[in-house]
């Protein structure tokens, strides 16, 4: 069967009984229509069912209010409340969202930018890009840009972070009060703000005088990385006694190592993460971890993109929102507390 062809503003126009300018003004939402011909024009879209063709409409007024949102990993809950908050501060303020990923490859981010680009979104907000900033700032050379997950350095692209070094700060706090010195950290990679959360901890340990104790685990912020650095981490002698993954979801790939090598968190090893996403707050996890206000996050990044997109402000700006401890059941005084270490199973 052949489609039914598509209605056209001029359709709408034969059949209200207006003009074709008239019917543009109304879609346009317009205040100088009469209330009679507003009516007109609006039963005919909905007896025609017609729908504005946003894309020409964005040529003709060279806006489209459409932002575009990249974000790195549709796996990682962290990015849910974040996308929102942007999409709630959108809505309120006359803009829709067009969503697009990289799957964490540069390759496929900058392709995802680009075809953003071709969209004419009339901005770009990146969630934890691990595209390199060159091709961010090309991008900000044609719309606004604004990164989310760590901050920007270029002068014409906006950021929204989380106080990455105050988060770990908090966790170093946390495992000390508890009676641990073995505290070990699950690096992020070359996911966005790996660099800054790594350098939060070590400066973390510095100020409490724990810089002998700085251990790495070469990890991700994904599971699989968690996972990878723990079993890394579980084969130092002496192994740690509480570990710190980049996040929520490496510290589940990090539990998942532990209670296979036969040790009990937080009997054995405590456990901390980063977030406080959905995941940690399931009942049989209970994940002590840093909180990010997300939603927040994402409703600032809006807020800073259309500052930007309706020229009311030229000056960067670099937002940090301050993180909160939340403590759960994956914390408890070290081992040696109890008696000696128990070996590792194998």
């Amino acid at each position: 069967m052949k489609p039914k062809r598509r209605p056209t503003i001029d359709d709408v126009a034969r059949h209200a009984g207006v003009s074709k300018s008239l019917v543009s003004l109304v879609i346009r939402g317009d205040r100088h229509v009469s209330p009679e011909r507003r009516a007109a024009a609006l039963r005919a879209v909905a007896e025609l069912g017609y729908r504005p063709n946003a894309m020409a409409q964005g040529l003709v007024q060279k806006r489209t209010r459409i932002v575009g949102v990249l974000v790195s990993d549709l796996n990682n809950p962290f990015f849910a409340d974040v996308i929102a908050g942007i999409q709630g501060r959108a809505r309120s303020l006359g803009y829709r969202v067009l969503m697009n990923t990289g799957d964490r490859i540069q390759q496929h981010e900058d392709e995802a930018i680009e075809t953003l680009l071709q969209l004419r979104v009339d901005g770009l907000i990146l969630g934890s890009p691990v595209t390199e900033s060159a091709q961010v700032v090309r991008a900000s050379r044609e719309v606004p840009v604004v990164v989310v997950g760590r901050p920007a350095q270029a002068t014409s692209v906006d950021s929204v972070a989380d106080d990455d070094a105050a988060g770990a700060l908090l966790v170093v706090k946390h495992c000390v009060s508890l009676g641990h010195r073995r505290i070990a950290h699950i690096d992020g990679g070359e996911g966005a703000g790996a660099v800054e959360r790594r350098r939060g901890y070590e400066a973390a340990m510095r100020k409490m005088k724990l810089q002998s104790e700085i251990v790495l685990g070469r990890g991700s912020f994904t599971e699989a990385g968690g996972y990878q650095g723990a079993r890394e981490l579980l084969e130092r002698s002496p192994r740690p006694t509480a570990i710190f993954p980049a996040n929520d979801l490496a510290a589940l790939g990090a539990l998942n190592a532990i209670e296979e090598s036969g040790l009990r968190v937080p009997q054995d090893i405590s456990l901390v993460g980063y977030d406080n996403t959905s995941l940690a707050s399931m009942r049989h996890l209970a994940l002590t971890t840093v909180h990010q206000p997300r939603h927040d996050i994402g409703q600032m990044a809006m807020d800073l993109l259309v500052e930007r997109i309706r020229g009311i402000r030229s000056k960067p700006r670099r937002v940090f929102l301050p993180p909160a401890l939340v403590v759960r059941s994956t914390t408890a005084p070290p081992p040696r507390e109890r008696g000696a270490l128990p070996r590792v199973g194998r």
